[in-house]
């Protein structure tokens, strides 16, 4: 008798390869990221479709800021570009929009439209898309720290109301369930920062035969495939 197969609730995913996909092709670094930015649209639609929770995508991170300033400026108006049309496509779409992450570094232009995007897919009760822009796990555990640090110095916590449930609620992610399964295409084999916290019992798959521009639907539903064949012990026997 086949196992039966398990939807995971949240799916996280590192989009890379974007750049290698353009090097590949002769092209440049941001016709890998326009083609990255297309892909993730229909991914997103699609796991929507199939029932999946929560997905949170790795777009931006802390660390980006060190790459060429010509191609960080060239994302921030992909960016940009993205919002206006993912207000436009997504409008009819039952996702709600989320952004995890420290925006207050971007322009004053985009820091709007991010908030335009959230507060119009509020209400919507379909798939919560997490777009982490300007995130680093490290980052948030910090952030995290200091707001209970502050409340504990005004009295309003003492340290031994301090646990697992009580940091968790300090994240971006606060409220959501931890993802199950976290995706990486490109062959890369690191975590690079991505969920550092909430990931502690998910499950990865890596998968070193496709960019992340050419990952497709089928890709998803085989690492889905591989999550749900696994044994999810979480510690125990």
């Amino acid at each position: 008798m086949s196992q039966q197969r398990i939807l995971p609730e949240h799916i996280g995913i590192i989009m890379d390869g974007n750049g290698r996909w353009a090097k590949k092709r002769g092209k440049p670094r941001m016709e890998g990221h326009r083609a990255g930015a297309k892909n993730f649209r229909v991914i997103t639609r699609y796991c929507n479709k199939i029932g999946i929770k929560v997905l949170t995508v790795y777009a931006f991170s802390t660390e980006n800021w060190r790459r060429p300033s010509e191609e960080v400026n060239a994302l921030m108006r992909l960016f940009y570009d993205y919002l206006v049309e993912a207000l436009r496509d997504f409008r009819e779409e039952n996702i709600r929009t989320r952004f995890i992450g420290d925006v207050s570094a971007f322009h004053p232009k985009l820091q709007k439209l991010i908030a335009e995007t959230e507060e119009l897919s509020a209400d919507k009760t379909g798939l919560v898309l997490n777009i982490a822009m300007n995130y680093g796990g490290r980052a948030e555990m910090i952030t995290a720290m200091r707001s209970i640090a502050a409340d504990c110095a005004e009295g309003r916590l003492t340290a031994d109301q301090i646990d697992e449930e009580l940091f968790s609620s300090r994240l971006y992610t606060a409220g959501q369930p931890d993802p199950d399964l976290i995706i990486r295409p490109s062959g890369e084999y690191r975590t690079s920062n991505f969920l550092l916290w909430q990931s502690a019992y998910s499950e990865y798959v890596f998968m070193d035969d496709i960019l992340w521009p050419d990952f497709t639907t089928d890709d998803l539903e085989r690492a889905i495939d591989i999550y749900s064949a696994r044994n999810r012990r979480y510690g125990g026997v």
